[in-house]
């Protein structure tokens, strides 16, 4: 997905904050090595409690240490450019109710394209059934620690799911033996795994 060209919202500053802007960057970074890259989030009642000491709003403060966790979704992110060919994959895991598969890896120039299709019969599901099969569980998928891959969003409709993921640097165009590891997590921060794995071996 293309990203918004950051705008600054006001020319104002003070500089008078420089060195206080400057140390909270300081602080981010010493923050950032120090939980190892695991932001986590502070407890209700240490918010509530810099909320009164600081004399901060609690919202304010939970927006600030949620943001903190996202750190990597403001990186800049390589956009898949050059498209060379489409490497097959054709390979489909079926657990429970639910068909997990992979056709192909697109490729290009900078980077390789993953998508993971997920299908189930909804024939039979009553509304509300609906809703919790379509629910946003979220994968991730893994490739070993020499590759980055990155979310890029997906779509769905009734007994249909689709997810991209962003491989960098792109996947050799030999593919044989590559092993895609997908796992599931409840939540968009990759905390809360549900334990669900689908793993697919290309021959």
């Amino acid at each position: 997905m293309q990203r918004i060209t950051f705008k600054r919202p006001t020319e104002y500053y003070d500089k008078q904050l420089l060195p206080i802007d400057e140390q909270i960057c300081a602080l981010l970074k010493q923050r950032k090595d120090l939980s190892n890259n695991h932001p986590g989030f502070p407890p209700a009642e240490v918010i509530a409690n810099w909320v009164k000491k600081y004399n901060l709003y609690e919202n304010y403060l939970n927006a600030l240490f949620g943001t903190m966790r996202m750190e990597e979704q403001f990186n800049t992110q390589v956009e898949p450019t050059g498209f060379k060919k489409h490497l097959p994959v054709l390979k489909s895991v079926e657990i429970g109710e639910r068909n997990y598969t992979v056709t192909f890896i697109r490729q290009y120039e900078n980077a390789s394209v993953v998508q993971l299709l997920v299908d189930w019969d909804a024939s039979n599901d009553e509304p509300l059934l609906l809703v919790h099969k379509s629910s946003r569980n979220h994968f991730e998928l893994f490739l070993g620690e020499q590759y980055e891959c990155r979310r890029d969003g997906g779509g769905g409709s009734t007994g249909h799911e689709s997810t991209n993921f962003i491989v960098l640097p792109p996947l050799p165009e030999e593919i044989s033996g590559l092993k895609l590891t997908f796992k599931e997590f409840s939540d968009h921060f990759g905390d809360e795994p549900t334990g669900l794995e689908i793993i697919m071996q290309v021959e």
